[in-house]
């Protein structure tokens, strides 16, 4: 059980907001932090890695106090088991891609979890090549990797998605889900895109202005909980075409592109580039704006 108590006094380009976030969550959960930019996520992920200090409030793992303003307790990052894959790789362009892992590893610690994360992230063919020489998704990979060294009990992900195309993304999302399962993680991540939120997610926090508007699974915060339906997929609409008395929704969904019929009247409150769930109910497709 992960307990969350942030207080902490933020400056954004609107001015001074208050970031007060407090939840219980359960160990082996992947909870999705999603909102707007500038509500506050990458600084929870940062409060509790130990990388910014809060201003009061309380974070205890398992039962083991992080933080605690009334009575003083901050341990230092290097003592919070947390693994952190930032958006932007950091990794160390003179090492090879084993070097840069191999450089994560406590000291006295063994080196046979290299060739285990080597082997469950498949990047054994890269393993003597430098970051230089691969691809963004490929560079991820091996952050992804570099994060888990340490074997950490939280693992911390800042929009590690964001720079990646649509396919390469799909991919990683695979392998996050694979790591988080694998080594029984509690994974935090923060995101903008519904449809890796409602695929990776077990709990979600909706982030406003600082303070939580909305928590629960992912069905309970995008979906209408009376639309039912057996088939479901999430995708991005790409055109809305009028044809006589219907409309033809063209939307991307996993690389896919699906055509719906929708009346004029479904279709007067969509737009390109509106995330919806498309279902299927006594095979008829239903979409809906999420």
């Amino acid at each position: 059980m992960i307990e969350i108590d942030i207080h902490k006094r933020l400056l954004s380009t609107t001015g001074n907001f208050n970031l007060k976030v407090s939840c219980r969550i359960n160990k082996g959960e992947l909870v999705s932090i999603f909102g707007s930019s500038g509500a506050g996520k990458t600084t929870i992920l940062r409060l509790i890695a130990g990388l910014t200090q809060q201003d009061s409030g309380s974070i205890s793992v398992n039962k083991t106090t992080w933080f605690d303003s009334t009575n003083k307790i901050n341990l230092n990052p290097q003592k919070r088991k947390v693994g952190f894959v930032f958006q932007d790789y950091t990794l160390f362009p003179n090492m090879t891609v084993k070097e840069n892992l191999e450089f994560a590893l406590n000291k006295g610690q063994s080196k046979d979890v290299i060739n285990e994360l080597i082997q469950t992230i498949e990047l054994t063919d890269l393993q003597d090549r430098k970051p230089e020489t691969l691809s963004g998704g490929q560079k991820q990979r091996v952050a992804l990797a570099r994060a888990l060294v340490q074997k950490p009990s939280i693992l911390l992900l800042d929009e590690p998605l964001s720079a990646l195309d649509g396919e390469m993304r799909i991919k990683l999302q695979d392998y996050i889900l694979k790591v988080h399962k694998k080594y029984n993680l509690t994974t935090f991540l923060v995101s903008h895109d519904i449809s890796e939120v409602f695929k990776l997610s077990d709990h979600v926090i909706k982030l406003e202005n600082g303070s939580i508007l909305q928590q629960g699974t992912p069905e309970e915060l995008f979906l209408d909980k009376k639309t039912t339906g057996k088939y479901k997929t999430i995708g991005t609409i790409l055109s809305i075409q009028p044809s006589d008395v219907i409309n033809i929704v063209s939307i991307l969904s996993n690389n896919n592109i699906i055509q719906v019929i929708a009346t004029k009247e479904e279709a007067s409150n969509l737009s390109e580039g509106d995330k919806v769930m498309i279902t299927s109910k006594a095979f008829n497709p239903i979409i809906q704006k999420i």
